[in-house]
């Protein structure tokens, strides 16, 4: 027998020893390919699920948020919706007692000016009443004077009436 290289494709050792290798290598890439394979899209689907769980929490976050925004909105579209009734209804308020002051005001200057009117004619009813009664004192001292002096007495008491009706206008 002949010694062949182990390396010969004539030689039989070297087929056992490439179906060795490539069984070998069959085992090794199916049971560490897949393993390792597997273990790389299982670490990409964790990282995924990791992605999708952070954007669901982000998302429920978002959604509180916005509900708590929306909330608030609303609290304060009722505050704002109170506040303006409130202010229509205290300026309708200020509005009314400001009618009424005014009302009253009128009414106490309206009552003073008939005071200040009766004053004004009480008051000239006194002075009429004064003028008459001095032009009666004046016209009695005139007739007295006439009758002392005698028949010069018909013209003093024409001049007194005369003067009388002067004052009197």
């Amino acid at each position: 027998m002949e010694h062949q290289s182990l390396f010969s494709f004539s030689n039989p050792e070297f087929w056992v020893l490439a179906a060795l290798v490539i069984f070998f290598g069959l085992l090794v890439v199916l049971k560490v390919l897949p393993g390792a394979l597997f273990g790389a899209l299982d670490g990409y689907a964790a990282k995924i699920k990791a992605e999708l769980d952070e954007a669901q929490q982000l998302r429920e976050e978002a959604q509180a948020l916005l509900a708590d925004v929306k909330a608030q909105r609303e609290d304060a579209e009722r505050q704002a919706a109170a506040m303006l009734e409130a202010a229509k209804a205290d300026a309708k308020r200020l509005a009314e007692e400001a009618k009424e002051k005014l009302e009253e005001q009128i009414k106490r200057r309206a009552e003073m000016a008939e005071r200040k009117i009766a004053q004004a004619e009480a008051q000239a009813a006194a002075d009429v009443k004064a003028a008459a009664v001095d032009l009666a004192a004046q016209a009695a001292e005139t007739v007295l004077a006439a009758r002392l002096a005698g028949a010069k007495g018909d013209t003093l008491v024409d001049a007194a009436i005369g003067q009388m009706g002067a004052k009197l206008q």
